[in-house]
């Protein structure tokens, strides 16, 4: 009864918040409209919500967060260097082909995510079969090496995370 009432309700006070917010004041007649409004848009759009995608182990989802945040520092740091330093002639992009271990569609995407967020690689496309990524390194002399990074920096830990 009471997940129909409130089918998301992280959603529903994310609402309400961003609702005072756009406002700009607190007031009792807000806080209670913004509430009514996070307790019916996700009751009107629940219909229209894929599953929740369950996670096998999700305490393991906190330390790839923080792995996925330590290499976006270091990209970053790493691409500025490439960009300041190195000439064009002198960088070798590469695109490299990535065949996939997962199958959920939810780890799929999180992994091309993780790739298009580090700086200097970019998820460029999913075959149709979902089974190989498309990837592009800005600077990689060894496509082999970026490819085995990826599967056991990432694509490892997520299929840890979902199956």
């Amino acid at each position: 009864m009471l997940s129909r009432l409130l089918p998301h309700p992280l959603l529903t006070i994310l609402l309400s918040l961003v609702w005072c917010l756009l406002v700009n004041e607190i007031k009792l007649g807000t806080v209670v409209f913004g509430v009514i409004l996070g307790l019916l848009i996700p009751i009107a759009t629940a219909a229209y919500w894929p599953d929740r995608p369950m996670f096998s182990r999700p305490w393991k989802m906190i330390g790839y967060m923080v792995l996925v945040l330590w290499d976006i520092l270091v990209a970053n740091v790493v691409v500025a260097m490439i960009v300041l330093f190195k000439s064009n002639k002198n960088m070798r992009p590469q695109w490299v082909v990535i065949p996939l271990d997962l199958r959920k569609p939810e780890a799929i995407t999180m992994l091309a995510g993780t790739i298009t967020l580090t700086p200097g690689t970019v998820s460029a496309d999913l075959s149709e079969d979902g089974r190989t990524l498309l990837v592009h390194a800005l600077d990689a002399d060894d496509p082999d090496a970026v490819r085995d990074d990826i599967k056991q920096r990432y694509e490892r830990r997520i299929k840890e995370i979902f199956e």
